[in-house]
């Protein structure tokens, strides 16, 4: 007979990820010492921290991980585990060594090559066909620790950033679940898979090129930058990528191959439908749909005239 004890959790999350981790370890008999998370912009109350007030879990501000004196609560509480869940506050040393067990971060991409922020969009940006997701050990640095679990995902050719990004949540919530199951029956037997940190490549908070579109490049390098950007209807991490006409900033916010071969400069604007107008790029037309400008969003034929030139 396996013994399954009953673990002690905190759990410090946000977004959507946050929510379902916590609402599935709930269903599965977890106790949730505390939960960890931040309001919403404009101080609306975010979805982790109000499903932890419909379900009577203490709540604390996401930042507390920050504080060496958390560590001492941990040990006092008798936590066996924290779980950090897209949450992006840097946890302190002290932190993380604290739970009885140890502390996990699920990130989503593919470690070591897609450590720091924004991973999804910045797989697609860079044309990759696979992606993945993974739950390691923490340790003081960034997305370093030890691999416990990790599953692989296919980019689709239509991938966003956002569908991208709950393709992740998906994923990972599988690889949460299966470490508490283990953690529960026998914490020896977690995989702890060091890192090979040469192959590491970090990606920070910076957009490339500043969010600026680039029409000399390849038409399959500025479709995929805008599907990397593409997190519609919510805000973009990279926010709507941009180009110039007449001096004026134009927002374009999707954009699809054509396959039809370019007879003119990049940037310059060609043949329109009732919608769409086609763009060159390098090396064809890229078909662009909708448009922003002037905080405005209007079809790129009502805005944009044959002959032009976008910068």
């Amino acid at each position: 007979m396996v013994f399954v004890a009953v673990l002690k959790i905190v759990i410090v999350g946000q977004e959507s990820a946050g929510a379902q981790v916590l609402r599935s370890l709930v269903a599965k008999g977890s106790e949730i010492a505390a939960v960890l998370t931040s309001d919403g912009t404009g101080g609306v109350t975010g979805p982790v921290k109000a499903l932890a007030e419909r379900l009577d879990i203490r709540t604390f501000p996401a930042s507390s991980v920050r504080d060496a004196k958390l560590a001492d609560w941990v040990r006092n509480e008798d936590v066996d585990l924290i779980l950090n869940v897209y949450s992006l506050f840097l946890v302190h040393p002290a932190v993380v060594s604290a739970p009885k067990i140890g502390s996990f971060n699920l990130h989503p991409g593919p470690l070591p090559r897609y450590a720091g922020l924004n991973a999804p969009s910045w797989a697609i940006y860079q044309g990759e066909q696979e992606h993945g997701v993974t739950v390691h050990w923490m340790d003081p640095d960034i997305d370093t620790g030890p691999i416990a679990y990790q599953a692989h995902l296919e980019i689709s050719p239509e991938e966003t950033g956002l569908s991208l990004s709950v393709q992740c949540i998906r994923a990972g919530l599988p690889l949460v679940e299966q470490l508490v199951a283990t953690a529960s029956e026998s914490p020896a037997n977690i995989p702890s898979v060091p890192q090979d940190l040469t192959l590491r490549t970090y990606f920070g908070g910076e957009v490339p090129n500043h969010g600026r579109l680039r029409w000399s490049e390849s038409a399959q390098r500025i479709v995929d930058f805008v599907r990397a950007a593409d997190y519609a209807p919510f805000r973009s991490p990279w926010g709507v990528l941009w180009t110039t006409i007449d001096g004026y900033i134009i927002r374009i916010g999707k954009t699809a191959r054509t396959g039809i071969a370019v007879d003119a400069e990049p940037g310059t604007v060609g043949e329109a439908s009732t919608d769409e107008v086609f763009v060159a790029a390098a090396d064809e037309w890229v078909r662009v749909g909708r448009v922003t400008a002037d905080d405005a969003s209007v079809s790129a034929a009502q805005l944009l005239r044959r002959g032009q030139r976008l910068v």
